[in-house]
């Protein structure tokens, strides 16, 4: 794997960038062939907080984990396994669709681990809402997030041909905008 990593409030030491590129090595042994595309690692310092940020982009899919903690080296260890757990959730499932269509592989067998079936995780949906989505821009969206009080809003974009939006709160108070790619 090709690693990007960058620090924020943090100057990337040698030492650091070996033992990221170490435990997240430790990833490897899960695919057939080791991912082509980069991974971003995000380094960063908040107040006291000690962030690790991974992205591992995949064919049909993206691995993504964040963790915060008091010591750096903690946290990337504490990312390495949360990305651990993904992938072997996502190998079980992949594995299993592969054994019943047939098709190429993308994570390697490994008797080691246990055999996590999923079969009995159901996604229990417990509402459904509807609306009418009124047409503001990205402004209005953010107050009316705000007003009523949920971390995400789903509008329709009046300065984008009145696209279906969601603004959302993000961990550092700061907002985000997903709209769809055309």
């Amino acid at each position: 794997m090709k690693y990007t990593i960058r620090g924020k409030n943090l100057e990337v030491t040698e030492a650091l960038r070996d033992y990221v590129q170490k435990r997240l090595g430790r990833l490897e042994k899960y695919f057939e062939a080791p991912p082509t595309s980069d991974v971003t690692v995000t380094l960063s310092v908040v107040r006291d907080s000690q962030n690790v940020e991974v992205t591992i982009p995949l064919t049909g899919g993206i691995l993504r984990a964040e963790v915060k903690g008091g010591d750096m080296y903690a946290s990337i260890d504490l990312v390495t396994e949360k990305l651990e757990r993904q992938i072997r959730k996502l190998k079980t499932k992949a594995n299993r669709k592969i054994r019943e269509m047939g098709g190429m592989r993308t994570f390697k067998e490994d008797p080691k681990l246990p055999d996590m079936h999923d079969e009995d995780e159901q996604f229990e949906l417990v509402r459904t809402k509807r609306f009418t989505l009124k047409p503001m821009n990205v402004e209005e969206a953010i107050l009316q997030m705000n007003m009523v009080g949920h971390n995400f809003f789903v509008f329709s974009n009046s300065e984008s041909a009145e696209e279906v939006n969601v603004v959302y709160k993000r961990n550092d108070g700061t907002y985000g905008l997903i709209e769809p790619a055309n």
